[in-house]
């Protein structure tokens, strides 16, 4: 067998035994007793239902994660690949055509494997808890969307990227990284009028006590506000979340409806200051900052594997590297990248997220500063914790390797010991 493929394998199996292992470790690490500070917050049965709701869901990710790389294993070894490329070849479509069926079909491919997970998430184990409020017409509709929406951007980029690598040599990676650097910040732009609308509704905060005080702390810490909305996030679940989005004129904030009938204003204000502390502090161009650098690496290390000299990749996969119509199959070497960068990635997500848990702690410090109300943010908090079941004390090591976020009992403490 190729020794690159054997690389690859064992990354892809590596990756999966090591968030498997995580999983396992972090499923014996639940504490069965409520801790003190939800006390009161917590009844027996419904804490005993967060603990049962995190068990089944972490042997349902492992299930799915173990099915998936069985498939992709069994699909690489059979040549799967190879038949991809001649069917993509035989379209006769040039180097840009042929990419594009190649992308398409390897696509479509995860996303058929993917749907019968995605399916009994959300109408089993989603509904079993009380999560889930979607109706399958809206399922349908969002995949259509959702396949769609890849299908053009998804499409333009792949397509750009496929040029630059047959014709701009050298400098390839570095004017695709612009490319989609420009392609990027032009999504995050139009995201919020463009693209969210076609998922959900989005409606002006009504007048009220709420959108009153929430305009006054926003006055007082000198943000103009372009939009507060409320979101129907009940018409998929009953989760609850806020969100600050877009730039320049259609910058907005977003909470979700669920979130609004279910907290006070008090609360509502010290989520929104949290948002707003994320805005002041610059948190949202760093983590740019560090996607948009990623991006760079990726591309830099992928003219690397997917030039001449690295040709192995592609007989790894068991396709060609016969030119198409004079041209590089450099689209075929795009897909098998991902696999050989799924370790930089890992590394990549290790720092990232542990950027973005520092950002939480500070947004959450700056809430409460300027709000003068910690309470409120704790028990916003804990409401959010309790509404969405989720798990109150994660292993150190799941948190260092998958959180974004700090776990909810690191973030009160920290909160109760900043100085009003």
């Amino acid at each position: 067998m190729d020794i690159l493929l054997l690389v690859i394998l064992g990354l892809l199996l590596g990756e999966t035994l090591l968030h498997g292992w995580v999983d396992l470790i972090n499923l014996r690490h639940v504490d069965p007793e409520i801790p003190d500070e939800f006390e009161g917050w917590y009844d027996a049965e419904k804490y005993s239902k967060s603990q049962r709701y995190l068990a089944d869901s972490t042997r349902f990710g492992l299930l799915r994660s173990g099915i998936t790389t069985a498939v992709i294993v069994v699909f690489i070894l059979g040549g799967g690949f190879a038949w991809f490329d001649d069917l993509a070849r035989g379209a006769g479509a040039g180097v840009v055509g042929t990419g594009l069926c190649f992308g398409a079909l390897t696509w479509l491919f995860t996303q058929i494997v993917g749907l019968p997970f995605n399916i009994y998430d959300t109408f089993v184990l989603e509904e079993k808890y009380g999560f889930n409020k979607m109706t399958l017409r809206t399922f349908i509709l969002d995949f259509l969307k959702e396949l769609l929406l890849t299908a053009l951007l998804g499409g333009l980029v792949f397509t750009l990227i496929i040029l630059f690598f047959v014709y701009a040599g050298e400098v390839a990676w570095l004017i695709a990284w612009l490319a989609l650097t420009a392609i990027q910040f032009a999504v995050i732009y139009i995201a919020p009028v463009l693209i969210m609308p076609l998922f959900n509704k989005f409606e002006p905060l009504s007048d009220g006590d709420l959108k009153h005080s929430i305009v006054m702390f926003a006055e007082a810490q000198g943000f103009l506000l372009k939009g507060i909305f409320t979101m129907d996030g009940s018409k998929r679940s009953t989760r609850s979340n806020a969100y600050f989005t877009g730039f320049g004129r259609w910058r907005r904030i977003v909470l979700y409806d669920t979130l609004v009938g279910n907290h006070t204003v008090g609360e509502l204000v010290s989520v929104f200051a949290h948002e707003v502390g994320h805005y002041k502090l610059r948190h949202i161009p760093r983590m740019l900052v560090v996607n948009v650098l990623t991006v760079g690496l990726m591309l830099y290390v992928l003219s690397l594997f997917i030039s001449p000299p690295m040709s192995g990749l592609y007989a790894a996969f068991g396709a060609e590297t016969t030119p198409v119509q004079g041209h590089p199959p450099v689209y075929a070497g795009l897909i098998f990248f991902g696999f050989l960068f799924s370790p930089i990635s890992l590394v990549i997500s290790l720092f990232s997220n542990g950027l973005s848990r520092k950002h939480e702690f500070e947004a959450d410090a700056f809430a409460v500063t300027h709000s003068g109300h910690p309470d409120d943010m704790v028990n916003a908090l804990k409401k959010l914790s309790v509404d969405n079941l989720s798990d109150l004390t994660p292993h150190p090591i799941k948190v260092f390797l998958e959180y974004s976020h700090p776990p909810i009992l690191e973030r009160i403490k920290a909160i109760r010991s900043v100085n009003v």
